[in-house]
């Protein structure tokens, strides 16, 4: 995973929270959900990263083995 991709699924997640945490003080139902929607869409795309940083490992692994 980039560099550039981790900086932006924690502004993300970062931005989830914001909007979270503003939804709570205003008692706003909609800010809350899009927020936790939000730190929802950026936790699935660490997991992704997450598989593919282990795929990318993994195969690493197989060539060094290999050669």
């Amino acid at each position: 995973m980039g560099i550039g991709d981790k900086i932006s699924n924690a502004a993300e997640d970062f931005g989830g929270r914001a909007k979270e945490a503003a939804g709570d003080l205003t008692d706003n139902e909609k800010l809350q959900a899009e927020g936790k929607g939000q730190q929802a869409s950026a936790n699935a795309k660490k997991a992704g990263e997450k598989v593919k940083d282990g795929i990318k490992d993994a195969a690493d692994g197989v060539k060094k083995s290999v050669d």
